[in-house]
This record gives structure tokens, C-alpha cells and sequence, in this order.
């Protein structure tokens, strides 16, 4: 099969997320309008890697302005906050063993507005090193293409 080349980044992400099961797909593109919400002028970088699909929201152009990433994968989609080891999580929401990295699970975009989860995103705000602008226009950034990745879809 030919590759067709995307001209545009939301040409781009669209076609990324499309690789996904139907219902995947429309929650991370719900996942990702309601992100846009929460964090209006933050970046997004974009990575279509081997593991994951995944968008992050940025302070800056660099992935370590991170302060959430939106994580796809075959078996659901996930909230990652890169420094959450040092988040207070009085709900013990965040999953994970990393030295740094913790996520939640999101059965639906709506989960992103529950009280342990907004609360957790307004921590990583707070903590970032890099501060969100209040205001402003946000970019979008292909960072990385994988060519081999795991399948997208359940087997």
C-alpha cells in the first residue's frame, strides 16, 4: 500500500489517531478538545512512536516543558504526568513504578474533569518548570513518526 503524504500536522494527527479502533479513536479526539480546553496555550508535541501515540502539552517547544501527555495505545488511553512521582495524589490516582512518570487511566474525556484528576492536573501546572503563558497562541509539532510500531487495534 502507497503512503500518502499529509500535508498538514492536523492532517497528520488525524491520520495517526485514525489507525485506532473507532472507539478509541473518538475518545482520544475527545480526550485531546478537552485538553485544548484546560490548556489553552500550551503546545502540543506530537510522537506516533513504536509503543504509543502521544501528545503532550508543552510550556514550550521542548519535550521537557512537558506537563501532561495524552498516551494512546490498543488497550486505551491514559493521562501521563512526566514529573507525577512528585505529585501529592490524596486519591491514589496515579499508576505506575517510574522514577518520575505516573498516569491515569481515562475511560472517558470526562474523567479529565473528576476532582482527583483535575486536581492532579493544576498540581503539574503549578510544578512545572516552565510555566504555561496565560495567554496565547499554541503550536502544534510532529516530533516523531515511527516507521515499525506495535499494532494500534486489539488483536
Amino acid at each position: 500500500m502507497p503512503q500518502v503524504q499529509v500535508a498538514t500536522a492536523e492532517g497528520q494527527i488525524a491520520a495517526f489517531i485514525d489507525k485506532f479502533e473507532p472507539g478509541t479513536a473518538k475518545l482520544i479526539r475527545q480526550c485531546r478538545r478537552e485538553l485544548q480546553k484546560l490548556l489553552p496555550a500550551a503546545n502540543e508535541l506530537v510522537w506516533d512512536n513504536y509503543n504509543f501515540f502521544v501528545i503532550g502539552y508543552c510550556a514550550s517547544e521542548k519535550p521537557s516543558s512537558c506537563i501532561v501527555s495524552l498516551a494512546a495505545a490498543a488497550n486505551g488511553v491514559g493521562l501521563s504526568f512526566y514529573n507525577g512521582a512528585s505529585l501529592k495524589d490524596p486519591g491514589h490516582l496515579l499508576q505506575g513504578e517510574g522514577k518520575l512518570n505516573r498516569f491515569v487511566r481515562l475511560p472517558a474525556a470526562a474523567a479529565l474533569h473528576e476532582p482527583g484528576v483535575a486536581a492532579l492536573i493544576q498540581a503539574a501546572i503549578a510544578q512545572a518548570k516552565v510555566p504555561l503563558v496565560p495567554k496565547g497562541k499554541a503550536g502544534v509539532f510532529i516530533r516523531s513518526v515511527s516507521t515499525k510500531q506495535r499494532p494500534r487495534r486489539k488483536a
